[in-house]
């Protein structure tokens, strides 16, 4: 297995993530746990795999200096054209994380990983770079595609046969991700350079509706919901993506 980039599913992405709700909560949980977090000045930031550079321009509109860094052209094109769109700068960097010490210099206020690890061949290997890449009191925000929703999710459907298999990977062209993240795992691999500091679920309840009540739910009644039970101890767990802001050690 090698890692996955999005030359060919652009237009497809676009529609699927950021053509109506599930993106929309995404960003909106995304962007209210920075916001609590993130200090009132510019700061440096780069984003890893930054896909059509959502979060890249809400962050270049609050003032901070932005590389977006993504390997696939198609998704880089769309990022620049969304900041000329906007009227804003930044920096954009074509690579895949392997290459991008060659081309970025650090260290970031904060760094940006956001949907990457999921897509990766060995998750774990590019952990060292984001650490190398975080200034010593800067911050990490990582989301990551929770295995745990994804097996609940086929639980509810009675999909009994593919849990028992383990295989619960995407097809190659499809949006499920290929490497759907354990986050005891993740966080016992994070640990000896990483406090996670805040969680938050990413999609705690809105995936789990019936398209029925999905369809005659107002969008911002949505929103509100799922930022009000995003860090319920109970429903956190159960985002579709987790959403960690964790501190150098």
């Amino acid at each position: 297995m090698s890692d996955r980039h999005f030359d060919s599913l652009a237009a497809r992405f676009a529609e699927k993530i950021y053509g109506g709700a599930k993106g929309a909560i995404r960003l909106a949980v995304l962007q209210a746990d920075l916001a609590e977090v993130l200090p009132p000045r510019p700061l440096r930031v780069l984003d890893i795999g930054a896909g059509l550079g959502h979060m890249s321009l809400w962050l270049a509109q609050q003032g901070h200096a932005v590389t977006v860094a993504e390997p696939a052209e198609p998704m880089l094109d769309g990022a620049r054209a969304r900041f000329a769109e906007a009227g804003l700068e930044a920096r954009f960097v074509q690579a895949p994380w392997q290459a991008l010490e060659d081309r970025v210099q650090g260290p970031f206020d904060l760094v940006v990983c956001h949907a990457v690890l999921e897509w990766l061949a060995e998750p774990q290997a590019i952990l060292p770079l984001l650490r190398r890449f975080t200034a010593d009191d800067g911050w990490l925000s990582l989301a990551f595609y929770n295995r745990d929703a994804l097996v609940y999710r086929n639980l509810l459907k009675g999909h009994f046969r593919k849990l028992r298999s383990g295989r619960l990977a995407g097809e190659r062209q499809s949006l499920t991700p290929q490497e759907p993240l354990d986050p005891r795992e993740l966080e016992a691999q994070l640990a000896t350079a990483w406090r996670v500091e805040h969680k938050s679920g990413v999609r705690v309840f809105h995936d789990y509706m019936p398209p029925d009540f999905q369809a005659r739910t107002e969008p911002a009644e949505l929103i509100e919901m799922e930022l009000a039970y995003r860090r319920h101890p109970a429903f956190a767990g159960l985002g579709r993506y987790l959403h960690w802001l964790c501190r150098p050690r």
